[in-house]
């Protein structure tokens, strides 16, 4: 896999830069911000960006997300090209063939920015690297840096997963309670979790009180912090309340316990990111991502079609 910096020049050719902005209801613009690095870079080097993402889920026009990139960053205002939703189109998720031709014949070079959509066998994805030369983009590459080092982490190490999809998080609950020292399961997925044989394992910890309770109590929240006060490394992926329905105190209160530890933390799921990226996104010891599913399935093995696209054969 080939990151874009390695490219000092693009001799004015066209870049299809493949990003992630389905925003959130709230319209936070995280994810346009990550992405922003490998767009610069591509217009500093003689290139043209051209950007494109899915949205929604029914086909909606992005054409709003657009302008509220325009507004938030000058950068996007000139020089850059915008392609129409991916999802307007049935061939983008059956990664029909032709619809990556369609997409690469409006650019000369191909960059994944996308890492949050990139476990998704999408035409965007990986139909277009075939077609292309094709890069990792600048912010993709920071993704898979950062969640590699859960794989040989520095000890003690506690990862803590929230949460309500129990069927998609199990498979890291049983590979983290061979890694880490201490596995906290909270969120809507822990009254299920507990039930399990894995339960049984003495690294694994649940809530306190209530199990079914739809957020943390203080009591949690004390043992977690002398959890995290004696760690070097702590992972967390998914909010600890039910924080759809207003359950977000708990989440919040985390962050900010983790946040004021100095301890080197990597936080992500998309949800988690959306509730306490104002409390965290300052500090240099913790690394947000912006992925959700994409997180998920990386972590569990070091893989994604997304970047198997982007590596030689």
């Amino acid at each position: 896999m080939k990151s874009i910096t390695e490219i000092q020049n693009f001799e004015s050719k066209r870049v299809l830069v493949r990003v992630d902005w389905n925003l959130p209801a709230t319209f936070d613009t995280s994810r346009i911000e990550v992405s922003l690095p490998t767009i610069e870079y591509i217009k500093s080097h003689n290139g043209t960006p051209v950007v494109m993402s899915h949205f929604g889920r029914t086909g909606e026009s992005i054409q709003p997300v657009i302008e509220l990139a325009k507004k938030s960053f000058p950068v996007l205002e000139t020089g850059v090209e915008f392609l129409e939703n991916l999802r307007q189109d049935p061939g983008e998720e059956l990664c029909n063939e032709e619809f990556a031709k369609e997409l690469a014949s409006k650019g000369d070079i191909y960059v994944n920015e996308a890492f949050s959509a990139s476990h998704r066998k999408h035409a965007s994805i990986v139909g277009v690297p075939k077609l292309l030369p094709s890069y990792a983009g600048i912010g993709f590459m920071k993704e898979v840096e950062a969640l590699s080092q859960a794989f040989n982490p520095e000890h003690p190490f506690l990862f803590i997963l929230g949460g309500a999809k129990l069927e998609t998080k199990l498979p890291l609950i049983e590979k983290f309670l061979e890694i880490a020292d201490t596995v906290f399961v909270g969120g809507i997925l822990a009254a299920e979790a507990q039930s399990l044989e894995v339960a049984k394992n003495p690294k694994i910890i649940f809530p306190q009180g209530d199990i079914r309770a739809l957020d943390i109590n203080q009591e949690t929240l004390d043992v977690l912090k002398l959890k995290i006060e004696n760690s070097k490394f702590i992972l967390w992926n998914g909010p600890v309340g039910k924080y759809e329905d207003g359950y977000d105190w708990g989440t919040k209160e985390l962050a900010k316990i983790i946040n004021n530890s100095g301890v080197k933390a990597i936080i992500g799921g998309g949800d988690t990111e959306s509730v306490i990226n104002e409390i965290v996104k300052d500090n240099p010891k913790i690394f947000i991502s912006t992925a959700g599913g994409a997180m998920l399935d990386f972590l569990v093995d070091g893989r994604l079609v997304g970047i198997e696209a982007l590596s030689p054969a």
